[in-house]
């Protein structure tokens, strides 16, 4: 397999009910705004400018769609803990993410982000504890492991893993060696 997939965006969704109707498995991403969930799309797909980033947290406030070559669907869900919004648009926000990850069925599995260059984060831990506590399928991606030094990624995997436990990938925006075990998770799903 190629450590990368053709992919493009498909369309944007606001809540349920405004989903579109796929076949493919689907896998929801997670983690705190500007941990790098539109970086591991762009990574994924060897494609730059597919999935917007941004230095300012909270850009992305609708669920966006990308279909990875006919393969998987990739849904970008806005970040967590920091979002320049109303309580409002918040709480709004949290309802609609709420009705679609508990009751959206093409989802596969969901895929919490989280920055290795830091401990795991408060809101971190309440995630997985709802989806826990919804007993919800989830694997972890440690971005943004090119900033830090070679020799201490297996410990912070381990780290994690010890925090989280079950499935654990490392991933880079920058070296893209390991897309291959991330892709073939998803494709043999």
């Amino acid at each position: 397999m190629k450590p990368f997939m053709n992919a493009k965006f498909i369309v944007s969704a606001e809540k349920l009910s405004q989903c579109p109707d796929f076949k493919l498995p689907e896998y929801a991403l997670l983690g705190r705004s500007n941990v790098g969930k539109s970086s591991f799309i762009n990574g994924l797909a060897n494609n730059k400018k597919l999935a917007k980033t941004s230095n300012t947290p909270g850009k992305t406030r609708l669920i966006n769609f990308f279909n990875f070559s006919d393969n998987f669907i990739i849904a970008d869900l806005p970040g967590y803990g920091y979002a320049k919004v109303s309580k409002e648009a918040q709480n709004r926000w949290q309802k609609y993410l709420e009705e679609y990850l508990l009751k959206r069925e093409q989802i596969k599995t969901l895929v919490q982000l989280v920055d290795g260059r830091h401990e795991i984060q408060k809101n971190d831990f309440q995630m997985r504890e709802w989806l826990m506590a919804y007993n919800l399928p989830v694997i972890t991606v440690i971005t943004k492991v090119d900033c830090i030094s070679k020799n201490k990624i297996p410990s912070a995997v381990a780290h994690v893993k010890k925090e989280f436990g079950g499935e654990i990938f490392p991933f880079s925006a920058v070296d893209n060696r390991y897309n291959e075990k991330i892709l073939e998770y998803f494709c043999a799903e």
